[in-house]
């Protein structure tokens, strides 16, 4: 696994352009659309690429505002999306930096706009070599303390890497808008909070989606009885799923739960 920093537009084109060419379910072309538009409007943050298995997929990297390069929070997004997106990835990857966190927000694997949640379960076998790169860029340069911040699907994903990783560096998990309602989601998030022995933050809106409000005690119950003392559930009132008017006290209460860590 191996990373590149992009440093002109010779370089950026060849590397969309092979996005492609590596085994995965991923539909590669609309990370590619996705990666051709990010990279034309982006103004916070640094392109950088990563590879998963040969696959080469985009992160966004930022440093921290007072230039702590101690900790590092890797920003996953929902599903079909990209790192960029307006809605809860991109005020989070961008304020946390005011909290002394570096970020990499990073290309999940995605499917075509009109794919169910339930089609995602192939790609959940591609998510581990992505985290992978991630942490290994970040450990590169000298990075101690990572943490994974995910929204919706991502934070599925989130569950899944964890729960199959114990061993994984990760410190903490942040997990917003997390969905356990077996039949909407690929995999049993419950369940695998369950295996979960880290701090995590379950933080979802009094507007919610139903199945991530319907869900939240089923939540609670799993991390309980799987003995993590460091699992804290918050409902955020007003937030609907994508926090929208809420942006503030999203990245509040992520970053404060997190200062409370270090």
């Amino acid at each position: 696994m191996w990373f590149l920093k992009l440093v002109s537009g010779v370089i950026l084109l060849s590397m969309v352009s092979g996005a492609g060419l590596a085994d995965t379910k991923s539909d590669t072309a609309k990370e590619q659309r996705w990666a051709e538009q990010i990279i034309d409007t982006l103004f916070d943050g640094d392109i950088v690429w990563l590879n998963a298995q040969g696959h080469q997929f985009l992160g966004i990297e930022m440093e921290a505002a007072d230039g702590n390069n101690n900790m590092a929070a890797i920003v996953v997004h929902g599903i079909g999306v990209h790192p960029n997106w307006e809605q809860v990835v991109r005020p989070l990857r961008v304020e946390l930096t005011e909290h002394g966190w570096r970020t990499l927000s990073i290309q999940m694997p995605i499917l075509p706009n009109e794919a169910e949640s339930m089609a995602y379960q192939p790609l959940f076998e591609e998510v581990p070599e992505r985290f992978a790169a991630a942490i290994m860029h970040l450990q590169d340069q000298g990075i101690a303390h990572i943490v994974i911040v995910a929204h919706s699907m991502g934070s599925a994903m989130t569950t899944q890497y964890m729960a199959q990783n114990p061993h994984s560096p990760v410190e903490a998990l942040v997990l917003v808008g997390m969905n356990s309602n077996v039949d909407n989601v690929p995999v049993n998030t419950a369940q695998n909070l369950n295996a979960i022995k880290i701090p995590v933050l379950d933080l979802y809106g009094s507007e919610d989606l139903a199945g991530v409000i319907d869900s939240a005690p089923r939540r609670v119950e799993a991390a309980d009885d799987g003995g993590n003392i460091s699992y804290h559930q918050v409902v955020v009132d007003g937030a609907n799923h994508f926090f929208d008017g809420k942006e503030e006290e999203l990245v509040n209460q992520v970053s404060g739960w997190l200062q409370n860590l270090h």
